[in-house]
């Protein structure tokens, strides 16, 4: 008497195929613990220490966590605007420019090719909110980013060096003169504010008048290297603080990225989610970016970059399209049963 069965049979664990047999059923053997086999290996689950719980609140690996910034900087941001609600100041902030039907005016700056002075005055502002809103007063200051023990200049660091808290224009020009001279990207600014707080979060440390100024040039450090194809060397940082030895340098590199436990991954998801924080950080503290009107030129370069990308994706489109089958070329699918002898 024949069997019937499908032409094709998908290999299973749970089935053997013997020379001399047709198909045999497969006797599960017990399982053998670890002190029976006298393997007493830890699983490589076991061997990960990764807490996948604050993982999730981690805005610098996870993109929906809140960004430390931004939830630092509401505070301020309420009062200026309940500042200006009671003493109905209105003079104060500058007119938003609105398009019409025969203007269009755009910001340059996307998130792809951000503007790099307005990014340096974002990440600025958010390193000061980070300095004036910190958690503790005078709480754990690494040696590494200590100035006192580690001084970038030559110059007598005064006594109450980390009782006063820096201005944004004295955080915004340490950061523009690294940035100018070593000629980074405005992406490399936003990676440096996700290592920053990356750097804060997994150390459980605090940036404060004293460390601010090490802890952000370790970011920009790595950022530049892990962003910019032609990274930047540290003796190179050694020319443009003059004071600073190689040998810190790389002390600071290396503890940065021990802090960091090597992770020096950002995802999309998460650079993008910095960029459009950063843009709502500038918009509630009227730092709005230039906008400009839509020439002829910028126009016509949008249009080519559209359809460049819409010529990109028509293939694609075209092979995920469905089809209509007519009646005449409609063809249906018999399924024949085998015969085994």
């Amino acid at each position: 008497m024949g069997a019937t069965t499908s032409c094709c049979v998908s290999s299973s664990p749970k089935l053997r195929r013997n020379a001399h047999s047709r198909l045999e059923s497969y006797h599960q053997e017990p399982e053998l613990s670890r002190e029976e086999t006298g393997c007493n290996l830890q699983h490589i689950s076991d061997r990960e220490n990764v807490d996948e719980l604050n993982m999730e609140y981690n805005p610098s690996d996870h993109p929906r966590a809140s960004t430390i910034f931004l939830s630092k900087s509401q505070t301020d941001v309420r009062e200026k605007r309940k500042s200006l609600f009671i003493n109905n100041v209105s003079h104060g902030t500058a007119r938003r420019k609105h398009s019409s039907c025969s203007t269009i005016f755009l910001d340059d700056n996307t998130v792809s090719q951000p503007n790099l002075k307005y990014t340096i005055k974002c990440v600025a502002l958010a390193i000061y909110y980070h300095i004036k809103n910190r958690d503790t007063d005078g709480g754990m200051v690494l040696d590494i980013f200590d100035e006192k023990l580690h001084p970038l200049s030559k110059s007598e660091v005064p006594l109450d060096y980390d009782q006063h808290d820096p201005e944004q224009k004295q955080i915004y020009r340490f950061v523009r003169t690294l940035f100018s001279a070593a000629q980074l990207t405005a992406e490399c600014a936003i990676v440096t504010l996700v290592y920053l707080e990356r750097l804060l979060t997994y150390a459980e440390i605090d940036i404060g008048p004293g460390n601010w100024k090490r802890i952000v040039l370790g970011a920009i450090l790595l950022a530049s290297k892990v962003w910019d194809d032609q990274a930047v060397w540290n003796v190179d940082y050694c020319q443009i603080l003059k004071d600073i030895t190689v040998e810190d340098m790389n002390e600071l590199e290396r503890q940065f990225l021990e802090l960091l436990q090597f992770n020096i991954n950002v995802p999309s998801s998460v650079y993008a989610k910095y960029y459009f924080d950063l843009r709502s950080l500038s918009e509630s503290n009227n730092l709005n970016f230039p906008l400009e009107p839509l020439s002829r030129d910028k126009a016509q370069r949008l249009e080519a970059i559209s359809r460049l990308c819409d010529d990109k994706y028509k293939d694609v489109r075209r092979a995920t399209k469905k089809r209509s089958a007519s009646m005449d070329n409609l063809c249906g699918v018999r399924w024949v049963p085998a015969i085994l002898s």
